[in-house]
């Protein structure tokens, strides 16, 4: 089984996460398929009972709006009952927008591996480590 690790950045830094991720689910022993959100629908996901997501913040705190919004918001109908690790990147702010994306995915049902995993900026030394450690985590569901 392959878990889906769909993900939107604009400077490489949640791309980075991303590949992390992937590299503890392939740690953990499973097959990691990396996405870029412009790449899938959320109707391929829908079938999906794991999966990860992730999107850096962006102006004030929110998902990016142009791709990653509408893609989520369109989600929000199919992940009752899924088990789901969100990721991403920020530059500013103290991580609102991830807590919002949590308490969103949950309140549709989802169940929120890991808890939302943020890194500032470029994930360095034990970000690094939490992004591995989220994947296999999620491998393990």
């Amino acid at each position: 089984m392959s878990i889906k690790v769909v993900y939107w950045s604009g400077t490489g830094n949640t791309a980075e996460m991303a590949n992390l991720v992937a590299k503890g689910i392939q740690d953990a022993g499973k097959e990691a398929e990396l996405l870029t959100v412009e790449s899938t629908t959320p109707e391929a996901l829908a079938g999906e009972t794991v999966y990860a997501l992730g999107c850096p913040s962006m102006g004030d705190e929110v998902l990016e709006e142009d791709v990653m919004e509408p893609f989520v918001a369109a989600l929000l109908g199919s992940v009752s009952g899924k088990k789901i690790a969100l990721f991403g990147s920020y530059g500013w702010g103290d991580g609102q927008w991830m807590r919002d994306w949590v308490k969103r995915m949950e309140d549709a049902g989802a169940t929120v591996v890991g808890g939302g995993v943020i890194a500032n900026g470029f994930p360095e030394g034990g970000d690094r480590d939490l992004c591995e450690n989220l994947g296999k985590e999620l491998a393990g569901c």
